[in-house]
């Protein structure tokens, strides 16, 4: 059976490779919440600690894969290791901080149909805080995006006993996605100048630090010792949900180019509340899938007009 579907792995088109590549990598970020709540269920773990032992397993991985290019390269400049460590901080712990926090009180569906509107604030940030001129179609991407966030907050709230944890996990996780959108505003400089697989090594060790300084600053070193089962779901999450997705979707974007990667990665939210209903058994109903389909049809548009 492997070597049959090895045999069609190198038949396939440079082209059907990359859809494939896409389709994984949206698939691995899609179950990051999975892992988050399957490690809550697991153990009574907090929140930094959750994203202690993420990045403390992540690391590794990022500095074996980007060996050869850690330190090829020009030198990094004052400015850049200020903008890197500034982006590191925004990415993978502040955001992550706050999403994990914010998973807490939510759903994982919910939680990635809210995250995926950092493209609409990525679009808001250019247009405020840039110079870019917002287009009607840009506008239209917005207002879509909401009301579809609208219509699943609605769902949710209809299934809630607890409003205010609801109105809480929702802000974390609003939060959690302007953090990735400031840090997705400035990344592409930084990539222009030190390459992609470079900077995220780089931010990666940059968020990996804070993380372990948050950890230490705020809870006792007894708590990085979990129950096994809280290993596996963090270790899988740095694995599948990390290190490899971002993999992917750079060899994705090689081959097909960064558009219809991105398009393709708007398959994350809808398999996000397919896996939650399968793994965490929490309801789906139509609303809900009628407020992914808004959100999707915003993303579509931001990117269409990129």
């Amino acid at each position: 059976m492997i070597a049959t579907a090895t045999l069609y792995f190198n038949r396939m088109s440079p082209e059907r490779i990359g859809v494939l590549l896409a389709v994984l990598a949206a698939t691995g970020f899609s179950m990051k919440a999975i892992f988050v709540k399957l490690a809550y269920g697991a153990a009574p773990i907090d929140p930094i600690t959750t994203l202690s032992l993420r990045m403390l397993f992540s690391l590794p991985l990022f500095l074996w894969i980007g060996r050869n290019v850690l330190f090829s390269g020009p030198a990094l400049s004052r400015g850049n290791w200020g903008m890197l460590v500034a982006l590191g901080l925004l990415g993978y712990y502040g955001a992550s901080i706050l999403d994990f926090m914010g998973l807490q009180y939510i759903s994982a569906g919910l939680e990635r149909l809210i995250l995926f509107t950092y493209p609409t604030i990525t679009l808001l940030i250019g247009v405020l805080f840039m110079g870019h001129a917002l287009r009607k179609s840009q506008v239209a991407a917005v207002v879509l995006s909401y009301v579809g966030i609208g219509i699943a907050f609605w769902h949710d709230l209809s299934f809630t006993e607890n409003t205010t944890e609801l109105l809480l996990g929702a802000a974390l996780v609003f939060g959690s996605a302007i953090s990735y959108a400031l840090y997705s505003a400035g990344t592409e400089g930084m990539v222009r100048k030190i390459g992609s697989l470079r900077f995220a090594v780089l931010a990666t060790l940059v968020s990996t630090v804070a993380t372990q300084i948050h950890f230490v600053s705020s809870q006792p070193i007894s708590d990085l010792v979990q129950p096994a089962p809280v290993y596996f779901y963090c270790a899988a999450m740095a694995v599948f949900s990390t290190v490899l997705p971002v993999v992917w979707q750079s060899m994705a974007i090689r081959s097909i180019g960064s558009a219809r990667a991105v398009l393709i990665g708007t398959l994350g939210p809808v398999l996000s509340i397919v896996f939650a209903w399968a793994l965490l058994a929490e309801p789906i109903s139509v609303y809900q899938l009628i407020g992914a389909g808004f959100v999707l049809a915003g993303v579509y548009l931001v990117w269409r007009t990129r």
